[in-house]
């Protein structure tokens, strides 16, 4: 096995040290590298940027590691997520988009609050964000950045998996004090850059390596490890449907049946492309509807990459290393990666590690984790955020009536970064369970999570933007029903460890969970559970009192052109729009950014650790200092002005939406 030398090394700790540096200098900038100075001067993106970034935000380093990994265990199939979202990038430009842009808003859970009014729905949004974070997102990333660790020092134990988790760790507390690799809004662009070329010539090293794509199509089916055990005969080779995107429906058939392709992958991929923060705040910044819809035309063009980029390659790593990768023996797999279920994860480290020279290899390493460091970084900030501004403020608001506006800051600061020590904590301790998943696939572990919690905001934003008749009541229990159903699932599905392929075992489930769970694939339950929550909420709404006409102008697809004033339903239902801390600053108290410049230097980087340091007080002070004279009639006729387009852009971007659409149902059709 071939491991790092010492250019990798060397180009490594260069590549940390110059981003730890940047962290570093822009920290100290000015306020025009501030949040705020990007977030006022966006709304001006070329498409050209805005599909760039789409396409970055969705691939990091959990992809390299789920989609390559799959793809060695099963072929292409996985690529159908990756095919799928090409349809649903066409839903957010030309359905979801001019309901956003219109409305005004710049969050999610902004237009939620707009749409229905309440708190509740905002407080369950924060919740299960938190949950995702867990158990999709720290815990996926901790255990991807400790395989690349394990694998270039050639350490496979779980002392040494563990050790890994605190290494990352450690780097990610170092990102945190330097300003957050998430200071400078190019870092992520080029590193994803970076990881593309360098992917692009993996691609060309290992389909070279095994022959060409035809030797790779047909030596895949007779890839398996040697010296196999008759007892494990049966599991060493690939599926026989490893080049079909469109799988058998039968319980325990397939990995990915085509039902569920069709429908519960569908699903899933509305939820996260046309309803997540993340996602959608791209596209809102961009210069004029057109160039939001072009964004979405080329981030989907480039959805076809990650299927050469990552799955054939994958597939390739099981033919050249098929005693690692390709190992089905539990004994065997645990000593080689540390789970029993299987190795195929370390397929794409296997071809960083084997394949790329000396400092390219080093350089491959580097981006990726840097990439997966600042996915952490900003995870961490995000769910600090959520906590204190979201529910701990609600905790203890009683308290806090009591206390001075900086006393509360420093109380949230503290108990921001404790909290997400206790979600380390619990997404450490989750990660044996992501190693001993059913599939041992990242990638497939990760879409089950999300298709036991994401379909009912799939559910409720559907009827949001499309049904005017939709209630916060009819929302809420909607979204709560689903969750309570879902985490059942979850629970159901991670509450026993089933025994791999080929094990002797009895399956220690009980027959009416082997009925609900072993014969239900997830996608299929994700069908199911946004039919659940569909039905509630539809049901809920009628029964209660619908939202007032004046309250929905520009809220819903039907709306979305009208030049009516909206009444807010806060101001309907005497809602109180101001938090506690709001109602500090209005009467003046002094806060903790007035006073962060005066402190000593060890209480200012105590600040700093816990994510507060002067480019966050200058960028909160430059937000504050926003005013907008615009009228409200000018407000509006702003907001639909942006939905005209010109007739022969128009024409361009729907002619080349169509195309590609036609090229993704060609490989459909092909790999079929």
């Amino acid at each position: 096995m071939s491991t790092l030398n010492w250019p990798d090394y060397i180009v490594i700790a260069g590549y940390f040290g110059f981003v730890l540096a940047v962290g570093l200098i822009s920290s100290r900038r000015s306020k025009g590298d501030s949040v705020s100075g990007y977030f006022l001067a966006s709304r001006n993106m070329h498409w050209i940027p805005v599909g760039a970034s789409l396409f970055a935000s969705n691939i990091g380093s959990g992809h390299f590691i789920g989609l390559a990994g799959s793809g060695a265990a099963s072929g292409i199939g996985i690529a159908a997520f990756e095919l799928n979202a090409i349809f649903v990038l066409m839903l957010l430009g030309w359905l979801f988009v001019p309901v956003y842009m219109s409305s005004g808003v710049f969050t999610m859970p902004e237009y939620l609050r707009e749409r229905f009014g309440g708190q509740r729905i905002r407080v369950y949004l924060s919740v299960l964000a938190l949950i995702l974070y867990v158990f999709t997102k720290i815990s996926a990333d901790l255990y991807a950045g400790a395989l690349f660790i394990q694998e270039a020092i050639g350490k496979t134990s779980q002392e040494w998996l563990y050790l890994s988790v605190l290494i990352l760790l450690a780097i990610a507390a170092l990102f945190t004090v330097a300003g957050g690799l998430t200071a400078v809004i190019w870092t992520d662009f080029v590193q994803t850059i970076l990881m593309i070329v360098g992917a692009f010539i993996l691609m060309a090293k290992s389909l070279s390596k095994v022959g060409g794509y035809d030797a790779l199509v047909t030596d895949f089916f007779y890839a398996a490890a040697t010296n196999v055990s008759e007892q494990y005969k049966e599991c060493a080779y690939p599926p026989w449907y490893s080049m079909n995107l469109f799988r058998p429906i039968g319980p325990g058939e397939s990995d990915l049946p085509w039902t569920g392709m069709l429908t519960g992958m569908t699903i899933s991929a509305v939820w996260y492309w046309c309803t997540d923060q993340v996602i959608v705040q791209r596209t809102l910044a961009s210069r004029t509807m057109v160039y939001a819809k072009g964004g979405c035309v080329m981030a989907a063009a480039l959805k076809f990459l990650p299927l050469w980029m990552l799955v054939f390659p994958g597939m390739a790593a099981r033919i050249l290393f098929p005693d690692e990768v390709a190992c089905v023996e539990p004994q065997e797999c645990e000593s080689i990666c540390g789970s029993e279920g299987g190795c195929t994860n370390i397929a794409y480290v296997k071809l960083v590690l084997e394949l790329l020279p000396d400092g390219l290899r080093g350089m491959m390493l580097a981006v990726m984790m840097a990439a997966l460091m600042s996915s952490l970084t900003s995870i961490f900030n995000s769910a600090s955020t959520i906590f204190t501004m979201d529910i701990w403020i609600r905790v203890r608001s009683k308290a806090f009536k009591n206390k001075s506006l900086r006393d509360i800051e420093i109380e949230q600061l503290i108990v921001g970064r404790l909290f997400v020590l206790v979600l380390v904590v619990i997404s450490v301790i989750w990660i044996p369970v992501i190693q001993g998943s059913s599939s041992s696939q990242l990638f497939v572990y990760i879409q089950s999570i999300s298709s036991f919690l994401s379909p009912p905001i799939c559910a409720v934003y559907l009827l949001a933007i499309f049904w005017k008749r939709t209630t916060e009541p009819g929302a809420f229990w909607g979204l709560m029903i689903g969750l309570i159903i879902g985490l059942i699932r979850f629970g159901l599905e991670f509450g026993y460890s089933i025994p791999p392929c080929g094990s002797l075992e009895e399956d220690p489930r009980p027959e009416i969970i082997k009925i609900l769970v072993g014969n239900i694939h997830y996608l299929h339950f994700s069908l199911l559970l946004w039919v659940i929550s569909l039905a509630v909420t539809i049901s809920m709404s009628i029964l209660t009192e619908p939202i007032p006409m004046k309250c929905l102008p520009r809220l819903t697809f039907q709306t979305r052109r009208s030049l009516e004033p909206r009444v807010s339903i806060r101001e309907v239902r005497n809602e109180n729009g101001k938090d506690i801390l709001d109602e500090k600053r209005s009467v003046g108290q002094p806060s903790l950014a007035s006073s962060i410049a005066k402190e000593h230097r060890l209480k200012k980087f105590l600040y700093r650790l816990c994510g507060y340091s002067e480019s966050a007080v200058s960028a909160a002070k430059d937000q504050v200092q926003v005013v907008d004279d615009k009228t409200e009639a000018e407000k509006i006729q702003e907001s639909v002005d942006f939905l005209t387009e010109n007739p022969k852009q128009k024409m361009l971007v729907n002619s080349l939406a169509v195309t590609v659409m036609v090229i993704a149902a060609g490989f459909f059709g092909f790999y079929a």
